[in-house]
């Protein structure tokens, strides 16, 4: 089965300004940062010091491999706190952000996820939404020698700096392409997408914003941008 056949053909009127759409998912799709949300599981502290050092990467002022093993290895998540992960994104879904993907795939748009969260929790939301397994790609981990999930399973480009717009290239994606996304990391791909939305409902990012072709604050009014 397509993308498009699971929710029937698209309303005449949704004529799509692209025939690819990128997003994001910690602050775009779902309200909340997933290394985050498994760091608070370890206390205050560790939650505060991870939250800073996203918050930095997300804001461009270091490098998102400057902080991302250095947060799993405090956090060392388990199978189990995974998981619940996948049911949290799940739990926080934005509003209209169902209804703007499924308008999407119905309108036979390929939408994709792009992601620096960690693909094993981002896989159960892309089924919900109805985006294919195989058009998810994020950070896969490997199970260190105590049995938790905190190292990288071989080469991740999605935990650099420049891992999204690597992965947007070799995709080859159908073009034109809408990247959709709130952090430094979604900005670094703006000259591989023909278009890069910066989404601000959860987070304004300044710099991100500067370097937009337009900001959207809901997914209603990402809808506009991505639809005549």
């Amino acid at each position: 089965m397509t993308d498009a056949s699971r929710f029937g053909d698209a309303h005449p009127a949704d004529v799509p300004r692209f025939k690819t759409v990128v997003f994001d998912v910690d602050s775009t799709l779902s309200s909340i940062e997933g290394i985050d949300w498994l760091a608070e599981l370890r206390g205050p502290e560790v939650a505060r010091d991870c939250a800073a050092l996203t918050e930095r990467a997300m804001n461009g002022e270091i490098p998102i491999e400057a902080v991302y093993t250095e947060r799993l290895k405090r956090i060392r998540p388990t199978a189990a706190e995974l998981l619940s992960l996948a049911d949290a994104y799940q739990q926080s879904l934005l509003p209209g952000a169902r209804a703007c993907v499924q308008r999407l795939i119905s309108a036979r748009v390929h939408v994709h996820l792009v992601s620096g969260g960690l693909r094993a929790a981002i896989i159960p939301l892309a089924l919900q939404l109805g985006v294919m397994a195989n058009r998810v790609h994020a950070v896969s981990l490997a199970r260190d020698a105590d049995g938790t999930f905190s190292v990288l399973d071989g080469d991740q480009p999605l935990a650099t700096q420049q891992g999204k717009p690597l992965v947007l290239r070799d995709l080859a994606l159908r073009k034109p392409v809408a990247l959709v996304g709130d952090g430094s990391t979604d900005a670094s791909a703006r000259g591989v997408a023909d278009r890069f939305f910066a989404f601000t409902a959860i987070a304004r990012r300044e710099a991100v914003v500067a370097v937009a072709d337009a900001e959207a604050t809901s997914f209603d009014a990402l809808q506009a941008l991505l639809f005549e």
